[in-house]
């Protein structure tokens, strides 16, 4: 699926998740009567309406230009250990399939960027070659913040048998130890009209993606909003923000910013359309499908 707007970007989809409960995203915050009073609650495309569940998509986002192909956030990948969650645990995807539908092989992408080293942004950047993770793009960089990368080195130094184990043994540390990495500034320029911003809060060097090609702009959020809902419901913080305070403060931050200026809004979960743009009207945000 190719996005709207100027831009050669297209989403590789891994997976959807068409029955979140709201508790699992958004405690302790959001309740379901308030939820309900939301206009994105009546919308097939990002809820089921009847049960009065969420919709979240898992997708990566390709951004092809003259200077070459971008990746933004691997997903879950394959046979990735996950013990206390069964819908990520093991899996296999046929995200590689997807991302040759989209007319691109793994050794196509010149540069891969996490917005954050959570496992579903971190998964494919390896797979399993003959009991080894390996880098899957193998011709690429890997941009990683050296705020978000220095957060975690030091929590597995420290801790090495914490919660994230895992993930960082299985898709963060073989792309350190190929020599794939590249720590870079939380506002470093990729490309001439791409570059990484600030958005600290879900997790401590959390960044997202700016793109501005012919005065108009498109900026990927990762998980600065996991759902619509939190564009009309800013102050709801998901439950797996490391800082709860510091995320809504991201969040308002780039709302207001992007409110009113056309600018498209490319979510890491957001199911249905993927890119919204912002409209405010005194404190209120709102949201439309381009």
């Amino acid at each position: 699926m190719r996005m709207p707007g100027p831009f050669d970007v297209r989403r590789v989809q891994e997976f959807e998740w068409p029955h979140r409960e709201l508790a699992f995203v958004l405690l302790p915050d959001a309740t379901p009567e308030e939820f309900a009073r939301t206009r994105v609650s009546k919308d097939s495309r990002f809820v089921d309406v009847e049960a009065g569940t969420l919709r979240m998509s898992f997708h990566s986002f390709v951004v092809r230009t003259e200077h070459g192909v971008l990746l933004v956030d691997s997903c879950v990948g394959n046979h990735k250990t996950y013990p206390t969650l069964a819908e990520w645990n093991q899996r296999e995807f046929p995200y590689l399939k997807r991302l040759r539908a989209a007319g691109l092989t793994p050794d196509d992408v010149d540069c891969v960027c996490c917005t954050h080293l959570h496992g579903d942004h971190v998964g494919w950047n390896t797979y399993l070659d003959n009991g080894q993770w390996v880098p899957t793009f193998r011709n690429a960089r890997y941009l990683l913040a050296a705020d978000e990368l220095g957060f975690w080195e030091n929590l597995h130094a420290t801790d090495p048998d914490n919660m994230y184990r895992h993930v960082w043994r299985e898709s963060v540390l073989p792309i350190i130890e190929h020599g794939r990495v590249e720590r870079v500034t939380s506002d470093h320029e990729i490309w001439p009209g791409i570059r990484l911003a600030p958005a600290p809060g879900h997790t401590p060097g959390n960044v997202v993606i700016e793109l501005e090609q012919r005065g108009e702009r498109a900026i990927m959020t990762g998980d600065v909003m996991h759902h619509p809902v939190q564009i009309e419901r800013p102050e709801w913080s998901s439950n797996f923000d490391s800082d709860p305070d510091a995320a809504r403060a991201t969040r308002q931050r780039l709302l207001e910013r992007v409110a009113n200026t056309g600018t498209y809004v490319l979510g890491a979960h957001f199911a249905g359309p993927t890119a919204l743009r912002i409209t405010s009207e005194g404190d209120a945000f709102d949201w439309s499908c381009p």
